[in-house]
This record gives C-alpha cells, sequence and structure tokens, in this order.
C-alpha cells in the first residue's frame, strides 16, 4: 500500500531526501509532496556573496536541480506555496498557496521539517528602508544586485563580520564599492578566537575595508523617498548607499514549535542520530532548522552550512525509503575568505573549551604555504588547541594566503578521530616544494603543541 511523505522545504535537506527516498522506493510505493515558498530549489545560498562580486556570472549556476526536473522523477513539488501549521496528532499540514491565496490541509504518512534558518534582522529604526538587504536567497541576491546596479553612489555598509560579512565586504570591493563594516564583536570572526580575528582585521584594514569593531548599528536613516542614505551607531554616522546585513541567522522553527515538537536551547529541532525528531517515529528534521552534536565538546550547537543540511538530506532519505544512515555529528568545520586572504576553523575555540569544562594549551605557530625558496610561497599563521595532559586535539584556527584554508581539512579528521597532538606530528602527509615545507604548518603546530602538553604533565 502506498504512503505519502510530506517534506516542508525544498532546498538542500528537502530535496536531498525528496531525491534519495525516490531513488529507493518508486512512485506507486511512495507519494513525494514538498511544499516550498520560495520561487527556487536547490540552489547554492553559500554562493550568493560570488554571484553579486562577479565571480559567478548567472544566478542558475547556483541551481543544482530545478523544479521541473525535480517533478520528471515524480516528486509533487508545489512552489510558491508556504505550511502555517502542523498537526501532529492528525498527521497533516496545513498550506497556503501564495498565488492563488488559497488554503487547504495534507494528510501525510511521514513528515520532513526542512525549514531551514531566518536572517537576524535587528529590530532598529528604518531597518526595512529600500537598499537595506539580506542575502539568504537568489532572490535577495537578485534584489541586491539590482541596487547596486541602479544606484549612483559608491557607499556601502555591511552590518557584521562573521562569514556573510566578510564575503559581502570582498563582493562589494570587486564593485567597486567603499565598504565600512560594523562589528558588534572585538574583531571580526567571531567564530575565531580574538588574537586570530585581529589578523584578519590588519588584512581587510590593508584591502581599504574600514572595519569597525566593539560597535552596534542603532538605526538606518532614510531620504524623503524612503531609500537609505546612512546608517547610525551609538556615537557616529556613516554615509551610505546600500547596506547589506551579515548578522547571521536562528533556526527557522516556529512552525515546529507552535506543533509541539522539542527545541534545543539554540532553538533548533533536536533529532536522534537517525535525524528523526526526538519522540516522533514518523517525523524527520535537517539542515539549518535543526541542532546537531559537537563531537569534540559533547554538546547540542546550531551550524547553518550546506554540507551538514545535504548530508541530512541524504540520511533522512535513505531512512525514509527503508535504508539506514545516521548523523553522528560534527567538529565544526568552516572556511571562508575576504579577497586574497583565507580562513579556516575547526573544533573548539578558547571560549568553547572554557565552557565545556576541558583544560587546554595553546600554541601559535607562523609557516608558509609552500617551501621557503619556491616562488608564491604565503605567509600562514597556525593556532591549536589540545588538552592538557591528554593531548587530544581540541581545535585548529587558520589564516593565510593561497594554499592555507584546506589544510583545516586535515585538523577536521584528526579530531574526528580523536587523535592527539602527539599522533599528530606522525601523519604521512604529502610533500613537495610546490605544495608544502618539509614540516606541513599543521605538524608543526602538532609539535609545538606536543611539547607544551608534555611541559604541562
Amino acid at each position: 500500500m502506498s504512503e505519502r511523505l510530506v517534506i516542508i522545504g525544498g532546498d538542500a535537506t528537502g530535496m536531498s531526501a525528496a531525491s534519495q527516498a525516490r531513488r529507493m522506493k518508486t512512485a506507486q510505493e511512495l507519494e513525494i509532496i514538498v511544499f516550498e515558498r520560495g520561487h527556487f530549489t536547490s540552489f547554492s545560498a553559500c554562493g550568493i556573496p560570488y554571484w553579486v562580486g562577479g565571480d559567478v556570472q548567472a544566478r542558475d549556476e547556483l541551481i543544482a536541480r530545478t523544479p521541473e526536473e525535480h517533478r520528471a522523477r515524480d516528486i509533487d513539488l508545489r512552489m510558491r506555496t508556504e505550511v502555517l501549521e502542523i498537526d501532529v496528532p492528525g498527521r497533516r499540514v496545513r498550506a497556503r498557496d501564495l498565488e492563488a491565496g488559497t488554503e487547504s490541509w495534507t494528510e501525510y504518512d511521514k513528515l520532513v521539517i526542512a525549514t531551514g534558518a531566518t536572517p537576524i534582522r535587528p529590530p532598529i529604526p528604518g531597518i526595512d528602508a529600500q537598499g537595506v538587504h539580506g542575502v539568504q536567497t537568489l532572490d535577495d541576491g537578485q534584489a541586491l544586485i539590482e541596487t547596486l546596479e541602479s544606484t549612483v553612489g559608491r557607499r556601502a555598509v555591511v552590518v557584521g563580520a562573521g562569514y556573510i560579512g566578510v564575503e559581502m565586504a570582498e563582493a562589494l570591493i570587486n564593485r567597486g564599492y567603499d565598504v565600512t563594516m560594523i562589528n558588534r564583536g572585538t574583531q571580526p570572526m567571531a567564530t575565531l578566537d580574538p588574537d586570530m580575528g585581529a589578523l584578519i582585521r590588519k588584512a581587510m584594514d590593508g584591502m581599504g575595508i574600514r572595519v569597525l569593531c566593539d560597535a552596534a548599528l542603532t538605526a538606518v536613516l532614510t531620504d524623503d523617498d524612503g531609500r537609505v542614505r546612512a546608517v547610525t551607531t551609538a556615537d557616529a554616522e556613516f554615509p551610505a548607499d546600500v547596506v547589506v546585513l551579515g548578522i547571521g541567522v536562528r533556526p527557522a522553527t516556529e512552525l515546529a514549535r507552535a506543533a509541539g515538537l522539542p527545541l534545543g536551547q539554540h532553538d533548533g529541532l533536536l533529532t536522534d542520530l537517525a535525524m528523526r525528531v526526538r519522540g516522533y517515529e514518523n517525523i524527520w528534521a535537517g539542515g539549518d532548522c535543526v541542532e546537531v552534536l559537537d563531537l569534540v565538546s559533547g554538546t547540542e550547537r546550531h551550524i547553518a552550512l550546506g554540507t551538514h543540511a545535504n548530508k541530512h538530506g541524504q540520511i533522512i532519505g535513505a531512512n525514509i525509503g527503508g535504508g539506514y544512515g545516521t548523523f553522528p555529528g560534527v567538529v565544526g568545520t568552516a572556511v571562508s575568505k575576504v579577497c586574497d586572504l583565507e580562513v579556516a576553523r575547526t573544533g573548539l575555540r578558547e571560549k568553547d573549551a572554557r565552557a565545556a569544562g576541558l583544560q587546554f594549551v595553546t600554541v601559535t605557530i607562523e609557516s608558509t604555504s609552500r617551501s621557503g625558496y619556491f616562488p608564491g610561497t604565503a605567509a600562514m599563521t597556525v593556532k591549536m588547541l589540545a588538552e592538557r595532559r591528554t593531548g587530544r586535539l581540541l581545535g585548529v584556527q587558520l589564516v593565510g594566503r593561497e594554499g592555507a584554508a584546506k589544510r583545516i581539512d586535515i585538523a577536521a579528521v584528526a579530531l574526528t578521530a580523536r587523535m592527539t597532538v602527539e599522533q599528530m606530528i606522525a601523519l604521512d602527509l604529502g610533500y613537495a616544494p610546490p605544495f608544502s615545507p618539509v614540516w606541513d604548518p599543521i605538524l608543526v603546530a602538532a609539535r609545538k603543541a606536543a611539547l607544551a602538553v608534555e611541559r604541562g604533565r
């Protein structure tokens, strides 16, 4: 007898789950209905800054599969349709067709919640003015590009200095804008320790990006036509022809909360290893709307990344389709760049380790991406945290230029394997002068960390 799978959300997790379930079960065995309130499916939100900046030439290059391609695989994909309510006891959802304005109930046997995350928009005067943009969806990116192409002035303000903020600063620099960045934290990139963030700030200053730290946006000022003309902080005013918000996101779990589903301390849905919502056999959730286990600290975290979202969808689809998969957790790996500066991190920062009650040592080393004598070699700073006494690797942060960022993957594997820094020294990493010094920077940091652990015993 056929079952019905209903999926809320048609991006990474939702469509990955639908596609995987369809590979495993025919349309006669499993009916799949997907509700998506936007205009696009299966798109790369991570690529939007590079589209805005001109590295990616066309919007459609960011779309992995169109609605028509999904429908061709017997997936009933209903675009521009927003789910308004989940009736858990009745196993049904209420949805509104945003074009027609009509509402209807749809019953389900199995439900997947893939509602993503919502950009943080501070409740300050003028925040909804013309010329103030977020960059969460392709529609957001298109609107921003249209503003950039129609605006006469060349003054931009980026609010927030996380991944999206620094990437958007680069995009605007590439478009010839004068960029001011307003950041509440002590340094850019709060996912790093402040000493590493200081390296990013110094580099951004050198690129002509004005970075204001320990500053909060207090108002957006507008002209007579309602367009942004300036922004203010507690003690200054900055002219602006366009404002880009990169403050961060929060899980979009309003539907789940109203339905009484379990949420964690970061307001993300809580799931088991199979990505089932805890306590519910027929409801799954994944992507930016869930919390995941941090394998290093043992705590639940909210990390909005496409890599996790796609994996969640694959696992959910496999489990619904009759197979089996689990998502054990994450170590918190992320990379970014601003102009030619590469930034990477994995594991715990110092504040994370303290919050977890861990005693630790830290080391910071300076090295190069290639052998020092080889043309094109670039400087790199590596910071490493290790647990005192045991020497277990706790975290790594990298700031450098060409060849720096992807070295973080070595540390991510070591964290997942719960290696000690002493064990890392013996890793058989690839070497040739165009790619690395004889002692790779990760190994140099591990060796120094092992000495610090030994001294601390």
